[in-house]
């Protein structure tokens, strides 16, 4: 990955995070799964407290798209 192509990866805002499982229709619990991650670390992403990297959050927008 060349530096440009990282710093066109975009980190999803806490309030980008929690719409997009809502539009998905899903628990936090839920949308952790959809990821492969725990549930501690997603209401970690939505309170801020921490930052979903961009893969993550890339791959769940693939993955829910079907859903929407």
């Amino acid at each position: 990955m060349t530096d440009q192509t990282a710093a066109q990866a975009v980190t999803p805002t806490p309030e980008q995070i929690k719409a997009a499982r809502q539009a998905a229709g899903l628990s936090q619990t839920a949308a952790a799964a959809v990821i492969y991650k725990t549930l501690r670390g997603w209401q970690e992403w939505e309170a801020g407290n921490r930052q979903m990297d961009p893969a993550f959050w890339e791959l769940f927008q693939l993955k829910t798209k079907k859903q929407q």
